[in-house]
C-alpha cells in the first residue's frame, strides 16, 4: 500500500507545479455555465418558478456539480493515457514494474483528482455566486454525505474509463466509445436532470452510470434527504462491485493476450 499511496503523492506534487494550467482549464468551465445560465433564463419566465422541481437557482448549480464532477471523473489518466500505452507498447514495461498496473493507475487518477477538485470546487462555488447568489436551501450537514457519493461516483467512472481503455487490447482503438460515454454523460447526466425526461426512459436512466456518476450526487447536494442518499450509496456499491470483476477479468485477459503476442 505504500507504493501506491508514494505514487499517489508523486503525482499530486507535479501537478501543484502546474496549477496556473489547470486552472486556466477552468476557462471553458466558466464558459459553460455562462452558456447554461442564459438558457435557464430563457426558458424560467420567473427565478423562483419551479420547473420539474428545480427553480433557476437550484438549476444552474446543478450544472456547475456535474459539470465538476464530470471534469473529475474524465480526467486524462484513465480517459486517454492507458489507450496511448496499450497502443504504443508502453504498458509492456509498466507490467515488468514491483506494482499492480490498475493500482498504480488508480493512485495516479486520485493524485491528479485531488488538485482539479480543490480548484474546482473554489471556481466553481465563486462562478455560482457570481451567477446565481448562493445554493437555494443549502444544509451545511449534507457536506460529508455529497463527498462520499460525489468520490465514489468518479471512481466509478474512472472504472469505466479503465474498461473502455483496455477495448485497446482487444481492438485497434477503443476512443470512439470513449467519446460515446463521455456524450452519454453530458447529454443525461449534465445538460437536464433525470426529472426532465420523459417519465418512460427516467427508469433506464437512472439504472445507467449517469445515476451514479453523477445525477445522484449533484441531486443529494441540492435537494438533501438521508433517503436519497442510502438509495445512492446502495446503487453505487453495486456499480463498484460489478466493475470491479469486469476490470480485473478484461485486465487479465489483456495481458494475457500480450503475453501470448510477444508483448
Amino acid at each position: 500500500m505504500k507504493k501506491y499511496i508514494y505514487i499517489f503523492k508523486t503525482t499530486l506534487i507535479d501537478n501543484l507545479q502546474y496549477v496556473f494550467n489547470l486552472v486556466c482549464g477552468f476557462i471553458g468551465f466558466f464558459i459553460m455555465i455562462f452558456i447554461f445560465l442564459n438558457l435557464w433564463k430563457y426558458v424560467y419566465s420567473d427565478p423562483n418558478e419551479l420547473i420539474n422541481g428545480y427553480n433557476l437557482n437550484q438549476m444552474i448549480w446543478y450544472a456547475i456539480v456535474t459539470e465538476i464532477i464530470y471534469k473529475l471523473s474524465s480526467n486524462k489518466v484513465v480517459s486517454t493515457e492507458l489507450i496511448k500505452d496499450i497502443k504504443n507498447g508502453n504498458i509492456a514495461y509498466n507490467l515488468n514494474k514491483p506494482y499492480n498496473y490498475i493500482m498504480y493507475v488508480m493512485s495516479r487518477f486520485y493524485g491528479n483528482a485531488l488538485v482539479i477538485t480543490i480548484i474546482g470546487v473554489v471556481i466553481g462555488c465563486l462562478t455560482g455566486i457570481l451567477f446565481v447568489g448562493p445554493l437555494d436551501g443549502f444544509r451545511f450537514v449534507s457536506i460529508p454525505f455529497f463527498a462520499i457519493v460525489a468520490f465514489l461516483g468518479i471512481t466509478i467512472s474512472a472504472l469505466i474509463y479503465l474498461i473502455i481503455a483496455m477495448l485497446s487490447f482487444f481492438m485497434e482503438d477503443s476512443h470512439p466509445f470513449n467519446w460515446i460515454y463521455k456524450k452519454v454523460l453530458i447529454v443525461l447526466g449534465i445538460l437536464f436532470p433525470v426529472e426532465f425526461f420523459p417519465k418512460a426512459i427516467q427508469p433506464i436512466i437512472k439504472m445507467s452510470p449517469v445515476y451514479v456518476v453523477t445525477y445522484g450526487p449533484a441531486v443529494l447536494l441540492i435537494n438533501f434527504n438521508m433517503d436519497m442518499f442510502w438509495k445512492i450509496l446502495l446503487a453505487q456499491g453495486i456499480y463498484l462491485v460489478v466493475l470491479v470483476l469486469i476490470v480485473s477479468l478484461v485486465y487479465r485477459k489483456g495481458v494475457k493476450k500480450l503475453n501470448v503476442n510477444g508483448g
